[in-house]
């Protein structure tokens, strides 16, 4: 019978021992959320924050209202909400999701899942402060792996990816406000809800070569990038 007991004592024990986290080890809480169309996104949660942990792919406001897909070059430049996916090839969409020009973003019928929102820029730099800043936060929020590599869907180098907050930034590229595609496989461009000026809004965007997260207010409203939601 104390032989049992002392097995029993000493199972408990190494159980305890593998569940917990290493020192320096971080644990995830992970969620779902679904938005208009049904779809289902993975979510984390990241420091107080909750994010999407997967692009954007809706192709209606938060009211059932039709978001524009515009595919031709000529009709890209408008400024109205319009929806596109990357490279116009419909294969992108389960990889990358849809690239949403600002005024999607900013449309009070919204394009976010109920209960949840586009990120401020102030959101966005909470995030990214938590993560340890611009130099290194990049990393730790890019999907790891390449495409030469078979494991993930950036073009090499992936450089310091870790993926350690969940996050899983994709390479969706972006689209220019003239309708030209560019980036895929190479850069992560996010939209923010706060606008700089008449023309533009900040974002954020993360590079295969390095660890960085960049901020800038020179967005233009017509351009197409990627949407991250954060739970209100």
């Amino acid at each position: 019978m104390k032989k049992q007991i002392l097995y029993l004592f000493t199972f408990l024990i190494l159980v305890s021992i593998s569940c917990t986290p290493k020192k320096g080890q971080k644990t995830l809480s992970e969620g779902t959320v679904k938005d208009i169309d049904g779809n289902i996104y993975k979510t984390v949660k990241i420091g107080s924050q909750w994010w999407m942990a997967e692009n954007l792919k809706v192709t209606h406001y938060r009211n059932g209202d039709k978001i524009p897909c515009l595919t031709e070059d000529d009709e890209w430049d408008r400024p109205t909400g319009a929806y596109c996916y990357c490279d116009n090839d419909t294969d992108n969409i389960g990889k990358y999701g849809m690239l949403y020009n600002w005024f999607a973003v900013n449309d009070e019928r919204s394009i976010a899942p109920e209960g949840w929102h586009v990120p401020t820029d102030a959101e966005w730099q909470q995030l990214v402060d938590y993560l340890g800043g611009d130099s290194v936060a990049g990393g730790k929020m890019k999907s790891t792996g390449t495409i030469e590599g078979g494991d993930g869907l950036w073009l090499d180098p992936n450089e310091g990816a870790t993926n350690e907050s969940g996050f899983s930034a994709l390479p969706g590229g972006y689209r220019y406000n003239h309708g030209v595609y560019d980036g895929l496989g190479i850069n992560s461009y996010f939209w923010s809800s706060t606008e700089s000026n008449g023309g533009n809004a900040w974002y954020r965007y993360m590079y295969n070569g390095n660890s960085d997260v960049y901020r800038d207010d020179s967005g233009w409203k017509q351009g197409g990038y990627s949407v991250r939601c954060v739970r209100d």
